[in-house]
């Protein structure tokens, strides 16, 4: 089911790990930003979508993870982007294809259509369609080539796989030298666009108004400094007050953790 969250803004709830699917409306069909993970809710919403009479005419990947390249034959086969760097690393990464079990794809995710992305011009800025106008913040926390969508005129931030209520900020511990300091670096950038957001709409939990964005960047650099600095953190979304069906979190922060001290011991990569 969608649920407007502003005007012309809309948001499809997955079952797997509370992931939202975005959809904007534009003067002759919509963007479709992280489509969705299984296949009967990307029927549902393919469906919906053609019972209110709309197409989607460009559909946009955040980031090159597998439950946000996936598509459905229903959509259409519209243009399908990412920035350049989160393409050319999903295809990199996809071109052996890609073991369901390591990691822990459920049966009911259609794959055929995985990560069938183009990469934009290095650099472009604003995303190139017939609809609102919106911003490309790229920057390097999380995955390389992640990417927040800042909406202007509608003031919504679709923060890809940042800024949740539910979920840590996840390292890219495999990719770069320093991924705390990446984080932090996106999370400034996220900060500097936050008095235009009334909206945001993290990849994995629940959509957050206005009072929730500084609320969010904050928490996330405050988790962030403990990491750092091998301090235990004060945060909700691990430990006891984690949410229902989120405890595994914790299992997160603590490899996290673990990763980290390995990397900066004698004979480990400095990060």
């Amino acid at each position: 089911m969608l649920t407007q969250v502003a005007e012309g803004v809309l948001v499809h709830e997955s079952e797997f790990c509370q992931s939202n699917a975005v959809v904007v409306q534009g003067a002759r069909g919509v963007l479709l930003i992280d489509a969705g993970v299984l296949d009967a809710e990307l029927v549902c919403l393919a469906n919906d979508l053609i019972d209110s009479g709309q197409t989607v005419v460009l559909g946009f990947s955040t980031h090159p993870h597998w439950d946000h390249l996936l598509w459905h034959p229903g959509l259409g086969a519209p243009p399908r982007w990412g920035t350049a760097l989160c393409a050319d690393t999903a295809r990199e990464r996809l071109s052996h294809g890609i073991d369901s079990r390591r990691f822990g794809i459920p049966d009911e995710v259609p794959l055929d259509l995985l990560g069938g992305i183009a990469g934009l011009p290095v650099d472009t800025v604003q995303l190139p369609w017939d609809g609102p106008a919106v911003r490309i913040v790229e920057h390097r926390a999380h995955a390389p080539g992640h990417a927040a969508l800042l909406i202007e005129d509608r003031g919504v931030l679709v923060a890809g796989d940042m800024l949740s209520d539910v979920l840590i900020p996840l390292l890219d511990l495999g990719g770069t030298t320093d991924p705390i300091g990446d984080y932090l670096d996106a999370l400034q950038l996220l900060e500097s666009v936050a008095g235009d957001v009334d909206v945001v709409i993290p990849g994995h939990g629940s959509v957050g108004g206005a009072d929730q964005v500084r609320i969010r960047i904050d928490r996330d650099r405050a988790y962030l400094d403990a990491l750092r600095d091998a301090r235990d953190p004060s945060d909700p979304r691990i430990g006891p007050s984690a949410a229902e069906g989120w405890e595994w979190v914790s299992d997160v922060h603590a490899g996290q953790r673990e990763r980290l001290a390995e990397r900066s011991a004698p004979g480990g990569t400095a990060g």
